[in-house]
């Protein structure tokens, strides 16, 4: 322990950055090192509090840390796009950091028991604002880490992740504050087992529960049969490019595997996202050869099955609807969209938008108010630019099912899956590519993360990825069937569906709300405080 304490600052932050990385799904897989990963980095806010510049050192270290926890879990983002890459570590890195030096803030101006209360609301408050704005990029969201290990956070059914950033921030602060005890001139025994005694309740009620939960919880049986397919194409060299294959060896690609698998009970086949690989009107998709000469043909020769399956996809409209559309010579507008297309042998093909868009790629931030931005778009196939989005979660219908279809990114985004059950989803889609960033971490993490859905929502999950991993999920975050990276292939599983609504699923993300309300309130608090005393001598020393 005092090897740890005796550390100069730099040292406690570089520290706190290795763990918080090595705690990551996919790079440690060490989980529950995540709940002392923060300890390095609030003694060396202990530490440097009294010191001239405190502020600015607190802000500077802490930066340090966040750039290298960013950049260590986020690696991979570097194959889709050097620059953007760079800009994404460092621009998230800097928002953690002004996020910890609110809590420096708070303790110098109002006091240290107010400041570590802050601490808590104002991470769970970034970690909740960053779901919800044009900056939105809650990959990195504390209750991830748990994502390969769904067994000790079947609680999250009530909380969602937010209750695992929760849980894990008062450990650190609990085992933070022992530490601080330990070290006091005279020993305060009853305080340390207090502390102690906290500490284990804190760790393992929550851990109990949700074994118990684990073991006990049964799937209603009312199964139904599912076909995903992994094309498995290269999304610079064949997927998309000057040299992309054409759209019927694509097509084929994402069929021809899946012919073997279809059985009579079989009721949907997924493709991934964009797999059909070119851009068209929605308007005119079933008067064109590809709907005719092969998916329709692919549909009847399957004698049954509905299809799912992503594409890029245009509409027009009279006038300008959103920041997303753009101007034709005859004074009407067209918009892009990633979209998800059901296309079934009784009923016309249905669309239906992707909505939470990736940054950088499909969304430009702030565009409303600068519209310039739009020239740093980066094109990654398809539609580039600020997409046209679904503006609700909404449901597709078929085989008497009701079924959400998410793309991509947007499988992250708890609060959002969520809606889509209230809706009345009874089980899950995810449709992707994921190919961009070649075999790294981030398409293993991406699977992962469903299964943390699967738990929120208790809603089972079908998976088709271009490259991998695709997969099915059952509603304890088992996973039942993943497939390899890089292998072209389709895979079959029988599927429980579900109508029944968690906590989680009415209340949606309520402890971020509760959060960043709280926040909002502290950060009021201390501004006042610090305009009182604005030039005067503060507890820490120095001047305010």
């Amino acid at each position: 322990m005092n090897l740890i304490l005796n550390q100069k600052p730099w040292v406690l932050a570089l520290l706190s950055g290795l763990l918080m990385a090595l705690s990551f799904p996919e790079i440690g897989n060490l989980n529950l090192v995540m709940g002392i990963a923060w300890v390095p980095l609030l003694l060396m806010e202990h530490k440097l509090r009294h010191e001239k510049r405190a502020g600015l050192k607190i802000f500077l270290l802490a930066y340090l840390a966040f750039v290298i926890y960013n950049t260590h879990t986020s690696y991979w983002i570097y194959y889709a796009d050097p620059i953007a890459s760079l800009m994404a570590f460092f621009a998230n890195a800097l928002l953690m950091a002004i996020t910890f030096w609110l809590f420096y803030f708070t303790k110098k101006h109002v006091g240290d028991k107010q400041g570590y209360i802050g601490f808590v609301f104002f991470w769970l408050a970034f970690e909740y604002q960053h779901y919800n704005w044009d900056l939105s990029h809650p990959w990195l969201t504390l209750g991830n880490v748990f994502a390969n290990l769904p067994e000790i956070v079947q609680w999250y059914e009530w909380t969602g992740v937010l209750g695992g950033s929760l849980w894990l921030l008062v450990i650190n602060l609990l085992v933070f504050g022992w530490i601080l005890l330990k070290q006091k001139a005279t020993p305060e025994p009853r305080r340390e087992k207090a502390f102690l005694i906290v500490l284990a309740s804190w760790l393992l009620i929550p851990s109990a529960y949700s074994i118990i939960r684990y073991t006990s919880y049964t799937e209603v049986e009312n199964p139904i049969e599912i076909v995903v397919s992994q094309p498995n194409l290269d999304s610079y060299t064949e997927k998309f490019g000057e040299n992309m294959l054409s759209y019927r060896q694509q097509l084929d690609s994402l069929v021809r595997p899946v012919a073997p698998l279809i059985t009579e009970k079989t009721q949907f086949v997924l493709g991934p996202e964009t797999a059909i690989p070119f851009e068209f009107l929605e308007s005119d998709f079933t008067f064109g050869q590809t709907y005719h000469d092969y998916l329709d043909s692919a549909l009847h020769s399957w004698g049954g099955p509905d299809l799912l399956v992503g594409a890029s996809t245009l509409k027009l409209f009279p006038s300008k609807r959103s920041v997303a559309s753009r101007p034709l010579d005859d004074g009407r507008f067209w918009e892009s969209y990633n979209t998800s297309v059901h296309m079934s042998t009784t009923q016309s093909p249905m669309f239906l938008h992707k909505s939470k868009l990736v940054l950088g790629v499909e969304k430009i931030p702030f565009i409303g108010v600068i519209p310039f931005m739009e020239n740093f778009a980066m094109d990654m196939g398809g539609a580039s630019g600020t997409l046209g989005i679904e503006e609700q979660a909404r449901n597709f219908y078929g085989k008497n099912v009701t079924f959400a279809s998410l793309i991509c990114y947007e499988s992250i985004y708890g609060d959002w899956v969520a809606e889509f059950v209230r809706n009345g989803a009874q089980i899950l889609f995810i449709i992707t590519n994921d190919g961009w960033w070649r075999d790294t971490p981030g398409y293993r993490q991406h699977f992962q993360f469903a299964r943390l859905r699967a738990v929120e929502t208790r809603r089972s999950i079908a998976r088709s990825a271009n490259t991998g991993s695709s997969g099915f999920i059952n509603q304890r975050g088992d996973v039942l069937q993943k497939s390899e990276y890089g292998v072209q292939l389709a895979m079959r599983e029988q599927l429980n569906l579900n109508s029944e609504l968690t906590p989680y699923v009415i209340h949606g993300d309520l402890l971020g709300r509760i959060s960043w309300l709280a926040a909002i309130l502290i950060m009021i608090l201390a501004a006042v405080k610090f305009l009182r005393t604005f030039g005067k001598v503060t507890p820490y020393g120095g001047r305010g």
